[in-house]
């Protein structure tokens, strides 16, 4: 039986963003989005309950400050006690694993999708996605972007504007762009 666009993009296979399924979802998620990014500041239980419809799989304590932005949300999974500042965005075109204890400063993107690098493939319109996995008790500082098919460590802290293009090893610090070891957090 052949896989949907929507199987075949959260696999990491190309698949056609313009196919209908995937378009009502990115604009069902869009909606939602903007309920959440339009709330009263003060209405913290209604933006709570809006992102819970939006976030694929969460845990009990996570707080995200708007402006809030992603693709679809049901392939983005956070872990408990998450925290998100102004402006994140996921582009949860593959799936997004992020565990306890993880904070994010203002800015962050995390970017699972990309581009065929061969042009006649890319103006095809199809697109492809790699995971990323963000491990427990890490920071990302503010303007941090985290490229397709990285995985970051647990108790890790990745300095402001980096932008992380390899995998980061357990309790790292790393930064700069390319974002880099630079040592241990132990």
């Amino acid at each position: 039986m052949a896989k949907t666009q929507r199987e075949l993009m959260t696999a990491g296979e190309f698949y056609d963003a313009g196919d209908p399924e995937l378009s009502a979802a990115r604009h069902a998620s869009a909606d939602l989005q903007f309920e959440i990014n339009n709330l009263r500041p003060s209405d913290k239980e209604t933006r709570k309950q809006l992102l819970q419809k939006l976030i694929g799989s969460y845990g009990e304590q996570f707080y995200i400050t708007p402006p809030f932005h992603c693709d679809y949300g049901f392939n983005i999974t956070l872990g408990e006690r998450f925290y998100a500042n102004f402006g994140c965005t996921i582009l949860d075109v593959a799936p997004v694993i992020i565990g306890d204890d993880v904070m994010f400063g203002p800015s962050v993107q995390i970017v699972t999708a990309t581009h065929p690098l061969d042009s006649a493939t890319r103006i095809s319109g199809v697109e492809y996605a790699k995971p990323i996995t963000i491990g427990s008790k890490t920071w990302l500082g503010a303007g941090v972007i985290v490229c397709p098919g990285v995985t970051i460590g647990e108790g890790c802290v990745i300095g402001a504007g980096s932008i992380v293009v390899k995998d980061i090893p357990d309790y790292s610090i790393a930064v700069g762009n390319p974002c880099r070891v630079i040592r241990s957090t132990t």
